[in-house]
């Protein structure tokens, strides 16, 4: 593809295919993503269709290494299981070699794929190792089109002497009167403009064939008149008279020239806009330590299965997800959270591949590998949200798809004016200036000008640790005008804590809570652990209970040390005939902060006071002032009582609460606020809040919830921290002014452009100088999005 009307050209055609339901062609990331219905279309048919429109569809190789095979029908069954996965194209197993050779469509599916497939088929497989492998596709195409460039300048630095020549205030210059020769000057131009040139004539040939017109038709047509009127020249007029009419062999290579360099910048830059997903992918751990079979052993992480058991020393990556089976470490999560603080992970917390253990050894069992982990998701939607349109680009997009025709129609129409009313019978001033306006109108910077923001920006966005699912959401989130937050989980930790210890008159304090964490250690009730998490952080050591009897809804009865303890609600202390009035205050001023308060008794004796409540994070109240700062209405909901929804609310400066409210209760509360006119985004984590999510304007999911919520979410932060919330939607806002920028000067170049060129005021070859660099300027100009900071 070459420019915009590429890429619209192959929509259409697939758009119109049988069994297609939508197709989207992203032309900076030069990828097509298709919804289809596999029954009735397959993959070869869709690649098909983009050969017959003069495109090729790039696949990817994988080379493995296959053990187990005994016999020819080993290799049979291996190629046939192969082929049965959706997304191989071709494969091949040599016997003798013990190797796979398979060809394969990227993105629907993967090596470790293959390589699981047969696994399952019962060989071995690992892929040849890495240090074989040559340069990616992006690298082949910077290297093809430097070659090319290089070529064409070294062949045209002749010609753009003699142009130098020309201009009198030059005229000091030495120029070698060989170099004035026709024949010379063909000799120089031709292979660039047939050799180096022919991929221009390509493209025009299939963009004609196909009933439509793009920036090869342009170039094409711009530079062919110009070589070919002064092959003409050359041919027919004396060798008097041939420069003192004009050749211009020099005009359609130099044109040639300026377009490769531009075209070979812009590769660069667009594969600088594409540089968060190379950073993800480079985050993903190459080998992994497992025990098998009772010995340690070390693999490539795509061999890695469910299961396993994972070995992590200290300063190494952790390959896969998993969970914690021994060992305790703090974890840096920063390169896919964003956060700076190392997480402590104990047995059965979870663990993310592509994180760093610091200090501690690890062994963990993989719960998650190839493409289910948490980067290889992650990687997905960034991937996703680069090839997604936003609204705004389907404006450019109608605008490129007319646009060549009219361009060659007023290129002929200034040919007509200048030839036949301007300057009569002057063919060659009359195609110079026609010439002008075919190579200065290439609408490349207004195909570029949205797909490069969209890809910049979300790739930023996914270095502080947000994931925009769609260029849709990210243009879309910058509208809010409301944010209405979840509170457990969100605004708060989502699990509870030991807040308060207070002990009753003189009693030894360490006795009371040796008791407490005795009465309540085989408890199950998420209050019961929080207490005895919140005694052992006192590091007050307690022992097993001689007896323990949970009383449902209102506490627990123990016997430990020969004493008997009661915990619980002011419900079970009368009930056991004792009287709670005395520090009825305390409880009602705890309950009111919030805060889940219970009362101990030992021996039928008030001994003190526990309170529980999940506690509001440490950045909620900074993130909802920052959030009000922008201008935002901010608002509560939750299923909690009012009274503690009221007090963590004061805590973080929320006026609007609504609280006792069922999950089906919250979309509705999101639908309230819709008819009153705001664009509302809801921010939540958990499953009850999937309904809501969906109903908003933009979801926004917190990572740290659960999957539910991810995949109802338009957008998802990594972390769980608020912050990210109004950094989500600042890098919106950034990202659409920037859109914005890149469109106007895409459509004011244009507009200002030809007529320019129409009036004669432009050299063909400054024209195409123009053309050249203004689609490099819209790529430069989104890659500043890439710089932008993230408030602290």
């Amino acid at each position: 593809m070459t420019c915009a009307a590429c890429a619209n050209r192959i929509e259409k055609g697939l758009s119109r295919l049988d069994g297609t339901e939508s197709a989207n062609v992203h032309f900076a990331l030069e990828e097509a993503s298709v919804t289809y219905d596999p029954e009735r279309i397959s993959l070869s048919d869709l690649e098909n269709k983009i050969k017959s429109l003069g495109y090729e569809v790039r696949k990817e190789k994988a080379e493995l290494e296959i053990s187990g095979m005994t016999c020819a029908a080993c290799a049979s069954r291996i190629e046939k299981g192969l082929n049965r996965l959706a997304g191989v194209d071709e494969v091949s197993v040599n016997l003798a070699l013990e190797t796979a050779s398979v060809t394969y469509y990227s993105g629907e599916v993967e090596v470790s794929d293959l390589v699981r497939k047969i696994g399952q088929l019962g060989y071995g497989a690992k892929p040849k190792s890495a240090e074989k492998a040559g340069p990616d596709h992006k690298q082949k195409e910077w290297n093809r089109k430097k070659l090319r460039f290089l070529l064409s300048l070294l062949l045209s630095l002749p010609l753009i002497w003699t142009m130098i020549g020309h201009f009198s205030f030059l005229s000091f210059l030495w120029l070698p009167e060989w170099l004035m020769n026709p024949w010379i000057q063909l000799a120089f131009a031709t292979p660039v403009q047939f050799a180096i040139g022919a991929p221009f004539y390509k493209g025009a040939w299939n963009a004609l064939r196909n009933k439509s017109a793009n920036m090869d038709v342009l170039v094409a047509l711009g530079t062919s008149a110009a070589y070919f009127y002064s092959l003409f020249a050359m041919l027919t007029l004396p060798a008097s008279m041939v420069h003192e009419r004009g050749l211009y062999f020099e005009t359609s290579a130099v044109l040639i020239t300026l377009i490769l360099l531009g075209k070979l910048l812009e590769t660069r830059a667009k594969g600088k806009a594409s540089d968060a997903i190379s950073k993800l992918m480079e985050l993903q751990a190459k080998t992994a330590l497992v025990i098998r079979d009772g010995q340690e052993m070390t693999i490539p992480v795509e061999e890695v299965k469910v299961g396993d058991l994972v070995i992590v020393k200290p300063g190494e990556q952790i390959p896969v997800d998993g969970e914690v089976v021994k060992g305790s470490s703090a974890v840096n999560e920063s390169m896919l959270t964003g956060e700076s603080v190392p997480v402590e992970k104990q047995v059965g917390d979870k663990v993310i591949g592509a994180t760093v253990n610091q200090h501690g050894r690890l062994v963990f069992k993989a719960t998650k590998v190839g493409k289910d982990t948490t980067l290889a998701r992650i990687i997905r939607v960034v991937q996703e949200a680069q090839g997604s349109k936003a609204p705004i680009q389907r404006i450019a997009d109608r605008i490129s798809g007319i646009f060549v025709p009219i361009v060659v129609g007023i290129s002929f129409l200034t040919f007509l004016i200048w030839y036949f009313l301007l300057e009569p019978h002057l063919f060659a001033e009359a195609l110079e200036k026609a010439m002008a306006v075919m190579v200065i109108a290439c609408p490349c910077a207004l195909g570029l000008a949205t797909p490069t923001s969209i890809m910049a920006g979300s790739g930023r966005a996914a270095e502080w640790g947000i994931l925009f699912k769609g260029g849709e959401h990210l243009e879309r989130a910058q509208q809010t005008t409301m944010v209405i937050l979840d509170k457990t989980g969100t605004v708060t930790h989502g699990t509870p804590e030991l807040t308060d210890i207070i002990i009753s008159g003189n009693r030894d304090r360490g006795m009371v809570l040796r008791l407490a964490g005795a009465a309540e250690k085989n408890s199950e009730h998420p209050l019961a652990q929080a207490i005895v998490e919140g005694i052992r952080k006192e590091k007050i050591p307690f022992d097993d209970p001689q007896s323990f009897e949970a009383i449902p809804g209102l506490g627990v009865k123990a016997e430990a040390d020969g004493r008997n303890i009661l915990i619980g609600t002011r419900r079970l202390m009368n009930q056991s005939g004792m009287d709670t009035t005395h520090i009825e205050k305390q409880l009602v001023q705890l309950e009111e902060e919030g805060k889940t308060a219970m009362i101990i008794a030992v021996d039928q004796e008030c001994a003190g006071i526990l309170a529980v409540a999940d506690t509001v994070k440490e950045t909620s109240r900074s993130a909802i002032e920052r959030l009000r700062q922008m201008g935002l209405k901010v608002a509560m909901i939750t299923g909690d009582n009012r009274r503690t929804a009221e007090a963590i609310a004061r805590q973080v400066s929320i006026d609007l609460v609504s609280a006792e409210v069922l999950p089906e209760g919250k979309a509705e509360e999101v639908h309230r606020w819709q008819q009153q006119g705001e664009k509302v985004a809801m921010v939540g984590d958990g499953i009850n809040d999937a309904p809501a999510l969906a109903t908003a304007d933009i979801g926004i999911a917190i990572g740290t919830g659960t999957d539910v919520a991810m995949e109802t979410g338009d957008i998802t932060l990594m972390s769980g921290d608020l912050k990210h919330i109004a950094d989500a939607l600042m890098i919106s806002g950034e990202t659409m002014k920037n859109i914005k920028q890149n469109l106007f000067w895409a459509l004011a170049y244009n507009s200002l452009g030809i007529p320019v060129a129409a009036m004669g005021l432009l050299e063909p070859w400054l024209a195409g100088a123009a053309m050249a660099f203004s689609s490099v300027s819209v790529v430069l100009n989104a890659l500043r999005l890439q710089r932008v900071k993230q408030p602290q």
